[in-house]
C-alpha cells in the first residue's frame, strides 16, 4: 500500500493548517493510501489523531511525503534527505518587517523561514501554494513545478450550534463588525479601529467592533518580556479615541462554538490585512453567510475572487461607509451574499479534493 505522509511543524487544536492536514489524511485513507500526520509537537488531546515526528520511518521510492511549510524547522533538512517522492504546501510566512518594531526575535524567525523556503526548490517534485499568491512566491523562489491546493475545511462543522452565552451577549441590538485573525501588525487591527472611529462619529454610534484571535506573545522564547507590546499599543490607541472595551472587543483565542457565535452575530466581516497567505476567515465568513468588506491585495483577492466588497485601501471613511451599507442595506447585502455563495463553491471539500487528486496524478502517486 502506498504511503502519503504529511509533515507539519506543530499539530495544534483549532489551527487551520493542522485541521486541514488531518482532513487530507482522512481523504487519502478513503482513497486507499496509508496516511498519517507527523509533527514535531503534538498538542495534548491530539496524541491519537497525530503522530510525533520521531515515530516516522522512511518508506519506498513510490511513497510521498508532503511538507506543510509555514515556519523554519528541522523538517526542512529532513525532507532534503528523503529518496521518496516529495512535495510541499506553502502556507506563507509573514514578512519580517511587520514585526521589527514589536518583536525582533519573531522578525528574525520569520526572516529565516522565508530564506529557508528557497533551499527546498531543488529537492521537491511539486510545490503547492494554498493560494495563487503563494504559488507565485514559490515560482519566484525557484521551484520548477508549482500548483495551487486550497486549505481544506470541514464545511459541516459550521452548521454546529454556537455558544449560546456569547451569541446572546453580542445580539444586543448593536451592529457587529467582525474580524477573525491573530492580533498582529500585518492584520492591521489599527486600521479597523480607525474605521470604527469614523463609523461612530459620522455614521452611527450603534457599533461594536469584535476582533477574534490569538493575542501576541508577551515574552520571547528565552522568557524575556517584550517591550512596546503590540496589544498594549492597540489598547491605548482605542482608549485615546474614546472607545470602551465594550465597543472594541478583543476576545483572544476562542473555541469553535464561540467562533460560530461571533460569526452568527456579525452583521459584516471587515478585513484590512496587508498580508494574507490564504485567509481562512474569509472562507468562513462566506460559509456563515456574513457579507465581507476587505482591502484587496496579497491572497485576499485570490480567496475572494470577485466576491465581497473589495476596496483599494483601508481609508477609514471609505471602509466605514462601505461596511455600514453592506450591514444595513438589505438589497446590497443580498447581492453581496449571492456572490459569496457562488465563490464558496471553489472551496467546497469536493472541489478541493478533486484538485488534490489531480496533483497526485501528476506525481504518479497511486494507492
Amino acid at each position: 500500500m502506498t504511503r502519503c505522509d504529511q509533515w507539519v511543524p506543530a499539530l495544534h487544536a483549532g489551527d487551520a493548517i493542522g485541521d486541514s492536514a488531518r482532513l487530507l489524511r482522512d481523504a487519502l485513507r478513503a482513497r486507499g493510501f496509508q496516511a498519517d500526520v507527523y509533527a514535531l509537537h503534538v498538542d495534548e488531546g491530539l496524541e491519537g489523531d497525530g503522530r510525533r515526528f520521531d515515530e516516522w520511518v522512511p518508506g519506498g521510492p513510490d511513497d510521498l511525503v508532503l511538507l506543510h511549510y509555514a515556519i523554519v524547522s528541522p523538517l526542512t533538512a529532513a525532507l532534503k534527505e528523503q529518496s521518496c517522492k516529495r512535495a510541499l504546501i506553502h502556507h506563507n510566512i509573514t514578512p519580517p518587517e511587520f514585526f521589527e518594531e514589536y518583536d525582533r526575535e519573531m522578525a528574525r524567525i520569520l526572516r529565516l523561514g522565508r530564506e529557508e523556503l528557497a533551499t527546498l526548490a531543488p529537492h521537491v517534485d511539486l510545490a503547492l501554494g494554498d493560494s495563487e499568491f503563494n504559488r507565485r512566491e514559490l515560482e519566484a523562489a525557484g521551484f520548477a513545478r508549482t500548483g495551487v491546493l486550497p486549505i481544506l475545511l470541514d464545511f459541516d462543522r459550521y452548521d454546529e450550534p454556537p455558544n449560546p452565552v456569547l451569541l446572546r451577549q453580542l445580539r444586543d441590538g448593536r451592529v457587529n463588525a467582525l474580524f477573525v485573525g491573530r492580533v498582529a501588525p500585518n492584520k492591521r487591527p489599527d486600521a479597523l479601529i480607525r474605521m470604527a472611529a469614523y463609523w461612530k462619529r459620522f455614521v452611527s454610534p450603534n457599533l461594536r467592533l469584535v476582533l477574534v484571535g490569538k493575542l501576541p506573545r508577551r515574552e520571547t522564547g528565552r522568557g524575556e518580556p517584550l517591550r512596546g507590546h503590540y496589544f498594549d499599543t492597540l489598547q491605548r490607541f482605542f482608549y485615546e479615541l474614546g472607545f470602551s472595551s465594550d465597543e472594541i472587543v478583543f476576545t483572544g483565542h476562542v473555541d469553535h462554538r464561540e467562533l460560530l457565535a461571533a460569526y452568527r452575530a456579525a452583521d459584516v466581516f471587515v478585513c484590512a490585512s496587508e498580508h494574507e497567505g490564504f485567509g481562512v476567515p474569509l472562507v468562513e465568513a462566506m460559509r456563515m453567510d456574513v457579507p465581507v468588506v476587505a482591502v484587496r491585495g496579497t491572497a485576499v483577492s485570490d480567496t475572494l475572487g470577485d466576491a465581497g466588497v473589495q476596496l483599494d485601501d483601508a481609508e477609514p471613511a471609505r471602509m466605514a461607509e462601505a461596511a455600514h451599507l453592506v450591514a444595513t442595506d438589505e438589497a446590497l447585502r443580498a447581492a453581496v451574499l449571492a456572490g459569496q455563495r457562488r465563490r464558496l463553491r471553489a472551496f467546497a471539500p469536493d472541489a478541493v479534493l478533486a484538485t488534490l487528486d489531480g496533483h497526485l496524478r501528476t506525481l504518479g502517486v497511486a494507492p
